[in-house]
Order: structure tokens, then C-alpha cells, then sequence
């Protein structure tokens, strides 16, 4: 009983109820650390003094040119009222029950309690949710833009084949600003297309001093001989040979031909600048062009350099993985508790092969890819260097921990015989820890291919080389053809590695 006495009067609070309740109003989480609640109110003082420097940079960040802090507070409530509102309210209601909960931990028999820690998790979200920027009413507006590049990417395959084509065509010569020598019309020859503008001559759109489109003069295009029932593009060329599709209501323009291959259509003149040094006559000209497909499918550039990429990328992740096996086995051993605390020597070694290991694999591949490319420059080598420096650290330490686990009695009995710590290793550990070696290598040759897909994004070779070109050109349908075929990679190396380890583990 005398002992009982002795712990209740040590676990028994510093202070009294009220006591503790202000100590907490005045610190957050104080009135805890008296209770003797001392984790309690750490946890609670951290969160509290989280909550207000990012409450406070927030509200800084809105309101970045303000000087003062009211005047920072002010317009940081002008822009984002419910937030900076929500977290104020939040941050006072959870500081007086800090003060409360402190008066409660005082009580015998009521320590404890989780329902305080809810309120901070709810203030950490809304600021996590801030600092996010998520945005669901724009996800949900924008997503009608969002969906024509989506496609693209899910269905692609129209990017991968392509066909020759054939090319038929006429144009005529408008002459900018009218004179009395406007171009003739073309001459019509038998059994070729023919394309005749009504007048020869008029004036281009431009822009006025308020940058809107002052629409230029409307030709009126005629055009027969042409294939029938076909899609006919208009193209317009200035008169120093540049070429482009002019626009019409936001699209190109384009038409289909009649039952006869002939057609009638209304052309605005495009705009197009004039250079200063242009002098005489300016001559240009429109034309109207039909392309046919010529012969069967045949594979299409973005489809050739995707297959040569992903090959690239499964044997830099296979060269990465065979490299990282070769390194790691004899860190692994340096790294095995059981097999180094033989003397303080082995020891050292073990805690400095450890310390390595874990520093190495703390940095991510990308980083590391960005430092190969540094050292050796783009491609595919920046790339295993890369995956194997970090193979090497993450099955050390796998392969370490295998070793950790092993059955000790077969190490004592080859130890009863004499053997040397190379016939320990040889004859009681490595025939036991085959099976796990197997295993997290294949696991590995798995996670190096898929790695290999992202560190290509910093110019370490692979497939992410190509898609990132890809998508900063916005060719949506060549970055599909390479996401498809990453995943079809990832899922046939993911069976494969699983028969294998069904075979050997």
C-alpha cells in the first residue's frame, strides 16, 4: 500500500485545476506539462505554434504589399474571408480548450482524451487545404477543356500509324491593294483542277488601334476538277512563299466538294503583316488542296521512337538492377548485425555502412539522375547510374535485414567446426538467404523499370525522355502512345516477376 502511495503522490499534478487552466491560456499546453501530462502538452504547444506561423505566412502571401500586420490581416480577409475567418475562429476555440483540457487533466481519473486532437487535425486539413491551392468548383468547371487532351492521351492509336499521301491541287494570285492591273484569272487546263478567285485583288484583314480584327475583303472562290465528295483545305500563301490555313470562326477552313468535284465558297482575306521593306506589287496567293491516302498503314514516327525508347528503359532498369546486385551483396554483409558485432572494428564498419546506405537511399533517383547528367551528360547512362547508386543502398539494406532474420543454429554449428567467418558465410548464410535475395531482386528489376519512366524527365534516357517532349509540344495523342505502352511494360514485368519468384521463393 506504502508503494501505491509513493507513485499516485509522483503521478500527482504540479498544480491545482485553475492553475493549470491558465497556465495553458498563457501557454499553450503549459498547463499539461503541469499535470504532468508532459507529452500531452508538448504536442499540443507544437501544434498550436504550427498553426499560427502558418496561419501567419499565409496571410502574408495574400497580402504580400500590405505593410503592417493589420493591414496584411485586413486584406488577407478581403480576399479570402471564410478562410482566414474559419482558421481565426478555430485557433481561439482550440487555445481555451487547451485551457480547459489542462483544468481536466488535473482531476484524478480524468486524464486523457482524444477528442481535442480532432479540432487540430481539422485546422491542419483546412490549412492543407489552402496551401494546396485545391480548387474543386474549377476542376469541375474546366473539365469540358480538360477532356478533348484526355482523350487523346486514353485513345491515341490514330498517332500511331500513318499512310503516304498524294497531293492535288490549284490555286490563283490576289493582288494586296487594287490597281488597275489586278492578276488575270489562271488558265483552265483539261482534266486538272481548277480554282478561280472573284476579284484577283482586295485588301487584307488587319487589326486597329484597339487590337480588334477589322475584317479584309471577301473573295469568292470557285473551284472544279476536283476530286468529288472529298474534303478541300484552303491555304494561303504570302508573296514571300510563307504558307498557312486561314481561320474562319475560330476554325480552319475547309470544304467538302459537290458530286461534281466543284465547289463555291466565301473567303475573308486572312490577316497577315506586311514587312516595312516590302516594296512593289504584293503577291499572293490562295489555293485549294486535296490529299489522298496512297498504299496501306505504316508505322508512324511517335510509334517507332516509343517502342525504341521503352526498350531502352527496360534495359537500363535491368542494367541498373544487375549492377546493384553485384554492389550490394558485399554491403550487405557489412551491414548484418549478426555477422559484424564480432569485435568494435566490425562494429565501425557496420555503423558507417549503415549510415551510408541510409543517406544514399534517403535521396531519390530523379536527384540522383540529375547529378549522372552533371557528371556524364544526357542519356540512357545518366540514367543507370542513377538507379543503380540508389539499387545498391535500397537491397543493401534489404538484403542486410534478410541476413538479420536467418536461423542462427546452422551458424553456430559451421562455428563448432572451426570454419573461417568466408566458410560461415558461404556454407550457413548465403543457402538461407537465397530465397529472400531472389525475391527482393526481382523486386527490384520492378521498381527500376518504373523509375526508369520518370527519371528520363531530367534527361536521364528512356521513355520519360520522350514524353516529356511530347507533352511540352502538346502532342497529346504521341505522349498516349508512350503512357500506354509504359503500362503495358509495368504489367507484363509485374507477371513475369511474379512467375519467377513463384519458381525460387
Amino acid at each position: 500500500m506504502a508503494v501505491q502511495s509513493n507513485k499516485k503522490a509522483d503521478c500527482a499534478p504540479l498544480v491545482p485545476g485553475p492553475a493549470a487552466a491558465v497556465a495553458s491560456l498563457i501557454v499553450p499546453g503549459l498547463g499539461q506539462i503541469l499535470a504532468r501530462q508532459i507529452q500531452r502538452g508538448l504536442i499540443l504547444l507544437g501544434s498550436v505554434i504550427t498553426i499560427i506561423i502558418l496561419l501567419a505566412w499565409r496571410i502574408n502571401l495574400l497580402a504580400h504589399r500590405e505593410i503592417g500586420a493589420l493591414a496584411k490581416l485586413g486584406k488577407a480577409l478581403d480576399r479570402r474571408p471564410f478562410f482566414i475567418l474559419f482558421l481565426i475562429i478555430c485557433t481561439v476555440i482550440l487555445w481555451l480548450w487547451i485551457a480547459w483540457d489542462a483544468h481536466k487533466q488535473t482531476r484524478p481519473g480524468k486524464q486523457g482524451g482524444l477528442s481535442i486532437f480532432v479540432l487540430v487535425i481539422v485546422i491542419f486539413f483546412s490549412l492543407g487545404w489552402q496551401i494546396s491551392q485545391i480548387n474543386l468548383y474549377k476542376m469541375v468547371v474546366e473539365l469540358p477543356d480538360a477532356l478533348p487532351p484526355l482523350s487523346r492521351v486514353l485513345w491515341p492509336w490514330k498517332a500511331a500509324v500513318t499512310y503516304n499521301t498524294e497531293e492535288v491541287g490549284a490555286g490563283a494570285d490576289i493582288l494586296i491593294g487594287c490597281d488597275d492591273n489586278p492578276p488575270p484569272p489562271p488558265e483552265e487546263i483539261p482534266s486538272k483542277p481548277y480554282l478561280m478567285a472573284e476579284p484577283t485583288c482586295g485588301e487584307l484583314s488587319r487589326l486597329d488601334e484597339n487590337n480588334k480584327v477589322v475584317k479584309g475583303s471577301i473573295l469568292t472562290l470557285t473551284g472544279r476538277g476536283f476530286a468529288p465528295n472529298m474534303e478541300t483545305q484552303i491555304w494561303w500563301k504570302d508573296s514571300i512563299g510563307n504558307e498557312f490555313r486561314p481561320r474562319q470562326e475560330g476554325k480552319y477552313v475547309s470544304l467538302k466538294t459537290d458530286d461534281d468535284g466543284g465547289f463555291t465558297f466565301k473567303l475573308i482575306m486572312p490577316y497577315r503583316l506586311i514587312p516595312p521593306s516590302a516594296v512593289g506589287k504584293q503577291i499572293h496567293r490562295v489555293e485549294a488542296r486535296q490529299v489522298t491516302q496512297v498504299g496501306g498503314p505504316i508505322a508512324s514516327d511517335p510509334l517507332k521512337l516509343t517502342i525504341g525508347r521503352m526498350a531502352e528503359t527496360i534495359f537500363m532498369g535491368m542494367m541498373a538492377t544487375l549492377f546493384g546486385i553485384l554492389f550490394s551483396i558485399p554491403a550487405s554483409f557489412l551491414a548484418a548485425r549478426n555477422l559484424m558485432s564480432g569485435s568494435w572494428i566490425t562494429m565501425s564498419l557496420y555503423y558507417l555502412t549503415r549510415t551510408v546506405m541510409n543517406i544514399v537511399r534517403s535521396i531519390e533517383p530523379l536527384i540522383w539522375a540529375l547529378i549522372a547528367v552533371v557528371w556524364v551528360g544526357l542519356g540512357p547512362f545518366a540514367g543507370i547510374i542513377a538507379l543503380t547508386i540508389h539499387s545498391i543502398a535500397a537491397l543493401g539494406k534489404l538484403y542486410s535485414e534478410a541476413i538479420e532474420s536467418i536461423d542462427p543454429g546452422p551458424i553456430e554449428a559451421i562455428q563448432a567446426t572451426g570454419a573461417t567467418q568466408l566458410q560461415t558465410i558461404m556454407y550457413a548464410v548465403v543457402p538461407q538467404m537465397i530465397p529472400s535475395f531472389v525475391s527482393f531482386s526481382i523486386y527490384r528489376w520492378d521498381i527500376n523499370v518504373r523509375m526508369s519512366t520518370i527519371i528520363g524527365l531530367v534527361g536521364g534516357g528512356g521513355i520519360g525522355f520522350l514524353l516529356v517532349q511530347y507533352i511540352r509540344l502538346l502532342d497529346y495523342r504521341s505522349a498516349g502512345i508512350a503512357v500506354w505502352f509504359i503500362a503495358v511494360t509495368v504489367a507484363t514485368l509485374d507477371y513475369v516477376s511474379a512467375e519467377i519468384r513463384a519458381r525460387f521463393v
